[in-house]
């Protein structure tokens, strides 16, 4: 038995490949339950994000399985992809190469952003939603476990996660350092392009409670400050609005600047010298550069905040680097844990049934010696102990070493017959936990 996954994410399929593979959690649930149905996959369970969509499961045998697994993908999808086509787009990783990609994944090192928060979350719904499904068993749930644990880790004990890496969360980040707290803070949006927007509901999710829009068309002004509950300003009227502004942002597409050093002079007169942020990410720039020299005004432009989320990038490299060593001690002890799941069953028979036999004799001896102390019977009971474990300290030795080699088979095969360990009428999966990936 294998463990595998069949995937797409951001680097090897492009946005229509993408969107045809995205599937909602109640499509997600009733596929797991008609896959499981299937007597090739063992367990399974299903990521879907706008950028990733993962199958994992534990197959019978990996050609067989990957086959199936792309059939029921393809499936939900509704598409029928050529042999080349799957190729192409999907990538394959089994047993300890799969553990160290969901580890990759969990942790935000395979994400399109290294560092973004989202897929640990992701990744935790994928398998509340297997879990809800019944489709995991001990593979699985060990697997998604440790997956989960280790993003946490990489969370906790690096900084992969911290410093903007966006230019709208770079304008929150230089906005903080600025003018600190922003709970009672106003932004003035002039003009109503995407990046402005974006920069401004950033703020807003920090804090910020007011927000005046304008646009030389005021119709799209009042449609943008519905979405933050603000106020439309006519675009004549705008430094009006930023007298009360204490953030300003200017994307307006202008061919030249539409706040001039004389203007934001006089403004500042009004403000009583309380500080002013402009953020002019507009190309060209909508804010005369000279402002920046007013007292008590500070002026980035998109240089400068793509300048900041350069820097915050090399730092989340840097940062990812610890996070490998991290995944890699984690992928170490998960891949000796699963090593040993395969022998589990033959051990726990084994050690059963040495028990139930001390038991039984220790019972008989007993009742021919029904005068002896308490002191007397704990001798014999620590005895018998003894004599069960030492007799079997060398097979299970001899075991646990063929652990994950050529002679595992071999070995479990032998302690069954030697000690007659097979239980007649055992369940299915426990017939198979003398493969690799057994359950317990």
């Amino acid at each position: 038995m294998q463990l595998a996954v069949l995937g797409l994410n951001h680097k090897t399929a492009d946005i229509s490949v993408r969107e045809c593979f995205s599937f909602a959690e109640e499509q997600i649930l009733a596929a797991l339950k008609y896959i499981y149905a299937d007597d090739g996959i063992a367990e399974c369970a299903i990521l879907s994000t706008c950028n990733r969509t993962e199958m994992y499961a534990v197959v019978d045998e990996l050609d067989e399985g990957l086959a199936l697994m792309r059939r029921y993908l393809q499936r939900m999808a509704g598409v029928n992809m050529s042999d080349t086509e799957m190729e192409t787009n999907f990538y394959i990783h089994s047993d300890d190469d799969c553990m160290e990609h969901l580890f990759r994944v969990s942790s935000s090192l395979d994400s399109l952003v290294v560092g973004e928060g989202q897929i640990l979350s992701q990744v935790k719904k994928a398998y509340a939603l297997a879990r809800e499904a019944k489709t995991t068993d001990t593979v699985l749930n060990t697997l998604f476990h440790r997956a989960i644990a280790v993003g946490k880790k990489v969370r906790t004990e690096t900084r992969i996660a911290y410093n903007a890496v966006s230019v709208s969360y770079a304008a929150v980040e230089m906005a903080k350092k600025v003018l600190g707290d922003l709970s009672n803070a106003k932004v003035l949006l002039v003009g109503a392009g995407q990046m402005s927007e974006l920069t401004a509901r950033h703020l807003v999710e920090n804090g910020v409670q007011t927000v005046f829009v304008s646009n030389r068309r005021y119709e799209r002004a009042a449609a943008l400050a519905e979405k933050f509950n603000g106020q439309a300003v006519p675009f004549e009227d705008f430094m009006k609005s930023a007298v009360e502004a204490d953030i300003v942002i200017t994307s307006t597409g202008a061919p030249h600047y539409i706040i001039y050093t004389k203007e934001v002079a006089h403004l500042m007169a009004r403000r009583k010298a309380r500080p002013s942020l402009f953020m002019d990410i507009a190309v060209p720039r909508d804010v005369e550069p000279e402002v920046e020299a007013i007292s008590g005004v500070s002026l980035f432009n998109v240089d400068d905040l793509e300048a900041v989320v350069e820097s915050n990038l090399k730092e989340r490299e840097q940062e990812a680097v610890a996070a490998e060593e991290i995944i890699a001690d984690e992928l170490d002890d998960l891949i000796n844990k699963f090593r040993y799941l395969s022998l589990r069953p033959t051990v726990v028979r084994l050690s059963d049934k040495a028990e139930r036999i001390r038991q039984r004799e220790m019972k008989r001896a007993l009742v021919k010696l029904p005068d002896i102390t308490p002191e007397q019977r704990k001798i014999f009971e620590n005895m018998s102990h003894m004599l069960v474990r030492k007799l079997l300290r060398d097979p299970m030795i001899r075991i646990n070493e063929a652990a994950g080699s050529e002679k595992e088979d071999y070995y479990i095969k032998a302690a069954r017959d030697l000690f007659k360990l097979e239980i007649i009428g055992e369940e299915r999966h426990e017939e198979k936990s003398d493969n690799r990936y057994a359950r317990q």
